[in-house]
């Protein structure tokens, strides 16, 4: 198969080239070459800019196009139209976050998508972000009606996460002692290893998939309180859970998914119960839990140790936050 990746060089773009290339595919990126230029030295380059810089595209054709970092609708349609041509199929990763209303479990594809009081706003924002790639979504089957497969991942964890929002977790537990934990155990959990998730889109994209699929795991409801446990039996360390208020964590200026990654308000669970029948059907299968937590931490020791960290508590902040509680506590008691 003879497959061009917009982007390609970061985490789930990456994981798709390797999958690709472990295929025997022909793999061409098409990208700005600012980050992980010197990945894949065997593998064809395309350099330009989606924002007016498609020229390198023009005049090629491909079986078909996965377009792993479209962002902003206005140049997803410039390259969905310009492929249009060029390509039988289109494969557009977007995101659980397209949805309205989270205060819904179960969400299924076919939910209201959340919209923009200007949608001509291209600021990505943690406000914007869901509607803006719904946007996208609906500018690529614009252009390419009827061939366009359309992805919802949830949160992509695993090696070469640069969000750190899982890796927080291994790394922090597998250190031991008390770790603060938000405010109930039974919380929802949802993530999937972008290993499977990147085998799974180029299963579709090769049987030419088509429509809209949510895309995340594991197959079974997951709580915050396994995730630790399992976290704890897979570094073998001697962690415990300190599960603090919501009330405290907010006087605290202890922020949900940053701060405490994985962890949404209750009002928002929804956006880590949603449905995956649809993909689990065409195939969609998760990896041990284990293995994940376990490949996630070895690469993360693996990275400086001045690795400046994007998500999560420093240690010094954790224990002020953990010292306050117990001091509330015992006040209490």
């Amino acid at each position: 198969m003879k497959l061009l990746i917009l982007g390609g060089t970061v985490f789930l773009g990456r994981h798709i080239v390797e999958v690709a290339l472990a295929h025997n595919d022909e793999v061409t990126l098409f990208n700005r070459g600012q980050q992980n230029a010197n990945l894949y030295p065997d593998v064809e380059k395309l350099r330009g800019d989606r924002d007016g810089g498609l020229d390198a595209l023009k005049g090629r054709t491909w079986d078909a196009v996965v377009d792993t970092s479209g962002y902003v609708p206005r140049l997803v349609d410039d390259s969905a139209r310009l492929l249009a041509d060029a390509t039988d199929h289109y494969t557009f990763l977007s995101s659980i976050s397209v949805y309205k209303d989270f205060r819904a479990t179960r969400i299924r594809e076919e939910a209201a998508v959340d919209t923009l009081a200007d949608d001509t706003t291209e600021a990505i924002t943690g406000e914007t972000y869901g509607p803006l790639k719904a946007l996208c979504e609906q500018a690529a089957e614009r252009a390419m009606p009827g061939r366009v497969l359309c992805v919802r991942p949830g949160l992509i964890v695993g090696p070469h996460d640069p969000t750190d929002r899982f890796t927080y977790w291994p790394v922090r537990v597998a250190r031991g002692g008390t770790v603060l934990a938000p405010p109930t155990p039974e919380a929802p959990v949802q993530f999937i290893d972008v290993r499977d998730l990147a085998r799974w889109v180029l299963s579709m994209v090769e049987q030419k998939k088509t429509g809209v699929y949510n895309a995340t795991g594991p197959a079974e409801l997951l709580t915050f309180g396994h995730f630790l446990e399992a976290c704890q039996r897979t570094t073998g360390s001697d962690a415990t859970g300190t599960w603090a208020s919501a009330q405290f964590l907010a006087e605290q200026q202890v922020t949900p998914w940053m701060h405490l990654p994985l962890w949404v308000p209750e009002a928002k669970w929804g956006m880590l119960q949603a449905d995956i029948t649809k993909a689990t059907v065409e195939g969609l299968t998760f990896r041990p839990l284990a293995e994940t937590v376990y490949d996630t931490l070895m690469w993360a020791h693996s990275r400086p140790n001045d690795h400046e960290w994007r998500a999560g508590l420093s240690p010094e902040r954790e224990a002020e936050v953990l010292a306050a509680w117990r001091h509330r506590e015992s006040k209490a008691e």
